[in-house]
């Protein structure tokens, strides 16, 4: 393994895992899990710190790093730290400071570089001006105002971490609805959530001009609006760590941001004549989308079994890959949802199942949150209903997600879960009761 970093684990420990301890730490802080305890006021009581706010972070990114370096010690990998790059198809050539080059041959060669923030053009440096990896070492005192440049899943995470913290959050989205790919409903139950907690969305719009002032940063959107704020975040997509390998000399060719093109196997493909590279392998966000940490992990899990023929461990990537955004609250999603259902023509049916009816959710004070379900419509009442799709949005989300994603996989049907006993209180008996609720959805539409 080549790491030009000085901790392995790249950028699952070291921004992903941060960025959602910051959520739990701002949760906590915040004191919004205590909302219904009923005289009981559990919200920090004076300005936190970047310091008391980044603490934890520091603590769970270092265990997992520590994890990662300790799970490589244990199948005896070799580590080369330097940065590497190719001499050609099967040699790689590692440079690292006051050292000496060093070569290494193999048959076999995974690209997991991973991508780094992409900074717009007319957005200018200033140590106000932070990113997704840079706001991780944000300065004392946490800001009063800010804004996030990105209605994306980054920009929408770190929003409403800030915003729990009491930092006045604006966001900018150049798009009408956020998340589109999220299924509607969730989309806009989420867009809700976030005007509850304060977060002005600024949508549709975009940045013209950004000025760094002495006493702060004015922001000149699209629409004419000029705004000042203490600081900026960018979440502006992401560019994939490809520009330093010398790739050409292996016959690959990268795409727009750096993007490397792959088969189903995850071997490099040339974008022009789409012929595999031979030998060579790409995972994680240096090809593109999903670009999240479950997934890269499968895609090079599966990489790896098809360039050693090692089927009988895993004959594929999962079918059905569940999606996590760890914003307040989580959403999590997988399947179909109704707008893919309308585009393809799916007749189906809906069902859903709202936190503030579930015992457990009324315990734990999530009184906006439900779990959606959308089943093959059949006009039959004595046959099932195929499961299509899972859309969650509330406290664990992306937990609960899981019932459903089992479900997608096994082809499963409505009896699933009404044959199911769920433990009660649990939220999973959601599954249970947005499935009558399909099922009575279904028989109101025969009947009219």
């Amino acid at each position: 393994m080549v790491e030009r970093d000085p901790y392995l684990g790249g950028a699952a420990a070291g921004t992903t895992i941060p960025s959602k301890t910051l959520r739990e730490t701002s949760l906590t802080l915040s004191g919004i899990r205590a909302r219904r305890l009923h005289g009981v006021d559990l919200s920090l009581k004076r300005q936190a710190t970047a310091r008391d706010f980044l603490h934890h972070e520091r603590v769970v990114k270092n265990a997992e790093r520590t994890r990662v370096m300790n799970n490589m010690l244990v199948h005896n990998v070799d580590i080369f730290k330097g940065m590497g790059s190719f001499v050609d198809k099967r040699t790689i050539k590692i440079e690292a400071r006051d050292k000496p080059p060093k070569f290494l041959k193999g048959d076999i060669i995974l690209i997991a570089t991973g991508s780094n923030p992409r900074r717009p053009d007319n957005i200018p440096k200033d140590p106000r001006i932070y990113d997704s990896d840079s706001i991780l070492q944000i300065k004392s005192p946490v800001p009063k105002n800010m804004v996030v440049v990105g209605g994306g899943v980054i920009g929408c995470e770190y929003a409403c971490t800030f915003a729990a913290l009491g930092v006045d959050v604006s966001l900018i989205h150049n798009k009408e609805i956020l998340l589109p790919f999220l299924d509607r409903d969730i989309s806009f139950a989420l867009e809700n959530s976030m005007s509850k907690m304060g977060i002005k969305l600024l949508k549709p719009d975009s940045v013209e001009a950004c000025t760094v002032m002495a006493n702060g940063l004015q922001i000149k959107l699209g629409s004419g609006k000029v705004s000042k704020y203490e600081a900026v975040m960018l979440a502006t997509g992401r560019t994939s760590n490809t520009r330093e390998l010398n790739l050409e000399v292996a016959g690959i060719t990268p795409g727009k941001h750096g993007l490397l093109a792959v088969d189903q196997n995850y071997q490099v493909i040339h974008p022009e004549t789409k012929k595999p590279v031979s030998g060579i392998y790409a995972a994680g966000d240096v090809i593109g989308r999903p670009a999240l940490a479950s997934t890269s992990m499968e895609q090079a899990r599966f990489a790896m079994i098809k360039a050693f023929n090692l089927e009988p461990y895993k004959k594929h990537v999962a079918p059905i890959l569940p999606i996590g955004i760890y914003t307040i609250p989580e959403c999590s999603m997988a399947g179909k949802t109704e707008e893919e259902c309308r585009e393809e023509k799916i007749d189906y049916a809906v069902g859903k199942a709202a936190y503030n009816q579930n015992a457990r959710g009324m315990i734990i004070g999530d009184s906006d949150g439900f779990l959606k379900l959308i089943f093959k419509f059949n006009k039959d009442l004595s046959r099932p209903m195929k499961l299509l799709g899972v859309h969650v949005i509330g406290e664990i989300a992306s937990e609960l997600i899981h019932i459903g994603v089992s479900a997608l996989i096994i082809d499963a049907s409505s009896n699933l879960f009404i044959d199911t006993c769920f433990n009660y209180p649990t939220l999973g008996e959601l599954y249970k009761y947005a499935t009558y609720d399909a099922m009575g959805n279904r028989i109101k539409r025969l009947k009219s």
